[in-house]
């Protein structure tokens, strides 16, 4: 059972910065690629950062220069580095695991629980 469990949302003002964490259990974490993505109620859930097995990243243009995402691997771990926040990137985060490029033998798709971002102007 693959379990994923973001931590470090809350609530900041603009310009501040806020790390989040996803810390999965399971054997899948290597093989993955990690996203962070974000939703506003009423609103669809968009990617925001996303980063392969061996550390290629990629980012939504509205927060890239601004965001960082990285992995642990040894802790199975993804974060994301939110700096300059806006109150535009005030939302619901969750991180997602999908079977990473060239793996061809596993198909799943696990979400987290979700943590709040609020950015005050």
């Amino acid at each position: 059972q693959v379990q994923l469990v973001e931590s470090g949302g809350g609530l900041v003002q603009t310009g501040g910065s806020l790390t989040l964490s996803c810390a999965a259990s399971g054997s899948i974490f290597t093989i993955s690629t990690m996203n962070w993505y974000r939703q506003v109620p009423g609103k669809q859930r968009e990617l925001v950062a996303a980063i392969g097995r061996i550390g290629g990243t990629n980012y939504a243009g509205s927060v890239k220069g601004r965001f960082t995402i990285s992995r642990d691997n040894a802790n199975n771990t993804v974060y994301l580095q939110m700096n300059s926040l806006k109150p535009e990137d005030t939302a619901d985060y969750y991180c997602n695991a999908r079977p990473g490029v060239g793996i061809k033998d596993r198909s799943y798709d696990y979400w987290g629980q979700g943590t709040q971002v609020t950015v005050s102007s």
